[in-house]
Order: C-alpha cells, then sequence, then structure tokens
C-alpha cells in the first residue's frame, strides 16, 4: 500500500494544486528534482566531462535499475532522449521492403503513424489496422485472421493516449511471433502506472519516456531490445557511441541495445530518470498499480454521476487515464475553466488518435490521470468543480 502521506511530502506541489495530468507530464518527486539539480550544479562547477566521470558507477548501475524495472537484462536497454526517439530508432532499424506488410491498431499513436505511413511509401510496404474488439481493445481473433508471412511488424499501443484501455499484449505477442512478425509495443502510458515486463509480455522492443507516470525528468526516455531480436535489426540511426571506426572504410557496431544510443546526452536528465525508476521500485509496481487504479475508478464513478458530462473511456481492463466531456462545451474550454481554478488537466484531441477518435465521432476529450499522491478529497473537489462546470 502507497503511503500517501510520504508521497505527498516528496512531492510539494501536490500538496498546493489538484494535479491531474500524469499522462501529459507527472510532477517529480525531490528525489529526482534532487538528482537533477545537484548534477546540473556540479557541471557548472567542474564541467560536464568531469561531473560525468565522477558519476559512472552510478550511469552504468542505471541500466540494471531499469532492467529491473522493465523485466530484462541489463544489455537490453538503451537510453534515449525521447519516447519519440526510442520509438523511432526501433523502427527504422525493422528491414521493411516491397509487399511487406505493417499491423497497427486503431488506438495508434500519430507520432508513431506518420513515420510508419512515410515509411511504408518509401518502400512499398503496406500499413494495415487490427479491428478493435466490442471493448474497444485490439481483436486477437481479428489479429491471428490478417497475420502471414509478409507481417514484418506489429505496432502495438500499450495504454492509448485519449483513454484508459489495457491492450493485451501477450496475446498479440504470441500470435504474432507465430508467423515470424516482430512486436513494437509503445508502452509511454503505462510505464510507472502499470507492471510493465518485457520478459512477461514477450515483446521485442519497447519504449518509453520518463515524463509520465515513471515521474522522471523531461527530456528522456528508454528502448528495450530483446537480445533474440537484435540481430534481426538493422539501426540506421548511429554514431561513434553505437559503434567503433576500425580502418579508413570500415566500422563495427555494438551488439547490445546500446547501439541506438548516441553519445550526447543529458547526464543529469539519466540521472533523474534512473532516481525515478528507483523510486518508483522502492514504492512497488503492484502497490502503484493499485493506487492509481482505485483513484482513476473512483473519478470514473464521481463523473459518471454528474449530468451532463459521459466518461469516454473503453476497455475490459482499464488503468489511470480517463477521458470525459461536458455536454454543450468544448474540451478545450473545460480545461480553461479548470485552469482557472489552478486545476491540472489536458486536451486529447482527434489528431492524436485520428482512427479511434474518429470512429467513435470525438473531436477532443478532456483529459484527466490521477497519480497515487492525489487524494481521495482533490478527486472529490475536482468533481465538484466539473458539477458546477456542467450545471453553467
Amino acid at each position: 500500500m502507497i503511503d500517501l502521506d510520504a508521497v505527498r511530502a516528496d512531492t510539494p506541489a501536490a500538496q498546493r494544486h489538484i494535479f491531474l495530468d500524469s499522462a501529459g507530464s507527472s510532477l517529480p518527486p525531490t528525489q529526482v528534482l534532487d538528482a537533477v539539480v545537484d548534477h546540473l550544479r556540479t557541471e557548472a562547477e567542474i564541467g560536464g566531462y568531469r561531473a560525468e566521470d565522477d558519476r559512472a558507477d552510478d550511469l552504468a548501475a542505471g541500466y540494471a535499475t531499469l532492467a529491473e524495472l522493465l523485466g530484462c537484462e541489463a544489455d537490453e536497454v538503451a537510453f534515449s532522449d525521447s519516447a519519440t526517439r526510442s520509438w523511432l530508432s526501433a523502427f527504422d532499424a525493422v528491414p521493411l521492403g516491397g509487399g511487406d506488410r505493417v499491423l497497427i491498431t486503431e488506438v495508434e499513436y500519430a507520432g508513431n503513424a506518420v513515420p510508419l505511413l512515410r515509411r511504408a511509401e518509401e518502400v512499398g510496404a503496406s500499413v494495415e489496422v487490427i479491428p478493435s474488439d466490442e471493448t474497444g481493445a485490439v481483436s486477437v481473433e481479428a489479429l491471428r485472421e490478417l497475420l502471414d508471412e509478409r507481417v514484418r511488424l506489429v505496432s502495438l499501443v500499450h495504454v492509448p493516449t485519449n483513454g484508459g484501455l489495457v491492450n493485451p499484449v501477450r496475446e498479440v505477442a504470441d500470435a504474432a511471433h507465430e508467423v515470424g512478425a516482430l512486436v513494437l509495443l509503445d508502452a509511454c502510458q503505462s510505464v510507472g502506472q502499470l507492471p510493465v515486463r518485457a520478459d512477461e509480455l514477450g515483446v521485442d522492443m519497447l519504449s518509453f519516456t520518463g515524463r509520465k507516470w515513471l515521474r522522471g525528468p523531461r527530456g528522456t526516455g528508454v528502448l528495450v531490445v530483446r537480445r533474440a531480436a537484435a540481430a534481426r535489426l538493422r539501426p540506421r540511426l548511429v554514431d561513434l557511441h553505437s559503434g567503433a571506426w576500425t580502418g579508413p572504410q570500415e566500422f563495427s557496431l555494438r551488439e547490445d541495445a546500446r547501439v541506438f544510443e548516441l553519445w550526447e546526452n543529458s547526464i543529469a536528465g539519466r540521472l533523474g530518470l534512473i532516481a525515478a525508476a528507483r523510486y518508483a521500485l522502492d514504492l512497488g509496481i503492484e502497490a502503484i498499480e493499485a493506487a492509481v487504479t482505485a483513484r482513476a475508478e473512483r473519478l470514473r464513478a464521481g463523473l459518471a454521476d454528474v449530468p451532463g458530462v459521459t466518461v469516454h473511456d473503453l476497455g475490459a481492463r482499464r488503468c489511470g487515464t480517463v477521458t470525459f466531456g461536458v455536454a454543450g462545451l468544448s474540451a478545450t474550454r473545460v480545461w480553461e475553466l479548470l485552469r482557472a481554478k489552478d486545476i491540472t488537466v489536458t486536451v486529447s484531441r482527434a489528431s492524436s488518435t485520428l482512427l479511434d477518435m474518429g470512429k467513435r465521432g470525438l473531436a477532443e476529450v478532456v483529459r484527466a490521470s490521477p497519480h497515487y499522491f492525489v487524494s481521495d478529497d482533490q478527486l472529490d473537489a475536482f468533481v465538484d468543480t466539473v458539477r458546477t462546470i456542467a450545471a453553467g
């Protein structure tokens, strides 16, 4: 069980505001803030190279910390500057040619869809959509009907940006592997609020950001590449950290996940991300999931009881992201009114999840994502504020 007083003490801003945007960019605990700021101060005193060298052991140990969190080996972890960089690096390394097929879900994120479509157009591959089942999650039955030996990749979003459903990752991975397809999991919205273990989920690659549910700093991300998949990939964005220049016309590349890392990176940010992972591990991922899920269900129940409010979340299994709308008001207007009350939420628009929101006829939704540091009193106060807004 999460000690609410302790985590709120570690998150002073949570005591001053109603913060419901951990699906966007969460509030880092003081341990993360201190890790980042202390290192920046050290860099200001002795320079970045020496400061990095002084923390070499901590940086090296960070791979094991992330591996513990993500259910993989330390050499299967690569640090990056964002989820976008991680996902793109993995996708670009998947060999694709004319006639090859890539399968995506109806909740695919625009940041993935654009490069998917562009590369498919360039090489003559196709991008096809796996239908959802009656709950809104990806249909494993429909996936099996689409799979054949031409499918090179299944791009799977674990938790969509515009709702709280959780997709059945293991079932998708097992089906895809039957035809030799790789599975790239976008875990941007799940790491930090749910147990996300590569060994249990069976995926080949996994990407996420530090700034959301894990409560790390912005400008950080991670890519996991399983050993069995690494040999099938052809990394395209490489530098002197990814490999070595061994002769005038010769080079070699690393054989582990760190082939996807670039030499330049924020050491302060990486130390902050490692601190965030350690903080989550110390709390316990199962305890975090229970606390976040309970808060989200309390919020959904409260909002569903407000006249004029519609909760839009799908899925048989749901997590900490709650989306809703208020009759007669745009989501943007609701966001503005809540912000005026010092309540932080965000707006998820159809441009981010075009297929799903287009199918449901939604232009935008209000997204509220309570983390474990939000109190029940704050959740109830939020619902009361929405009730006042809905009443006009």
